[in-house]
């Protein structure tokens, strides 16, 4: 299957949900946006890694992080690999010792731990031909995600 590369375009509030938040990660070359709604506490982590902001201690993905780290297994990258009754689902391609491993996960930690890691995120062609959205508007987009994700780090 074709995989879609993709960037953290923005963060903010989810329009559709109250309480919760929206990351919105867009094709490399294409204009094509998938947003995917997550939880606050998911968008701070990712807001807290954008920023590259140190917390005084460490937030459950970098303990994570930390731990990878410690059994020297690497974060290759990230793929959302299926989209269920509205649910997307992803997993973090990972390597040890040159052993590729795959672990599921929710797609809000998989983004999170994919910023502290700085690796890629895929998602395959059809999910993007699924959920995929085509937005006005990308400077504003772009000034949105900043600011969003320094008013997500005071939550």
């Amino acid at each position: 299957m074709k995989k879609v590369r993709l960037d953290i375009m923005a963060l903010s509030h989810s329009v559709t949900q109250s309480h919760n938040y929206a990351v919105v990660l867009g094709e490399e070359k294409g204009k094509r946006r998938l947003p995917i709604v997550i939880g606050g506490f998911e968008a701070q982590a990712i807001a807290v890694a954008l920023e590259n902001m140190t917390p005084n201690r460490p937030l459950t993905h970098d303990l994570f992080k930390n731990t990878l780290d410690a059994y020297e297994i690497e974060l290759k990258e990230v793929l959302i690999n299926n989209l269920l009754d509205g649910i997307f689902y992803a997993q973090l391609i990972c390597v040890q010792d040159g052993n590729v491993m795959q672990i599921d996960a929710r797609t809000s930690d998989a983004i999170a731990m994919a910023v502290r890691y700085g690796c890629p995120i895929y998602t395959f062609e059809f999910i993007m031909e699924s959920a995929g959205v085509i937005l006005d508007d990308e400077e504003k987009q772009q000034k949105h995600l900043s600011s969003q994700s320094q008013r997500l780090l005071k939550i």
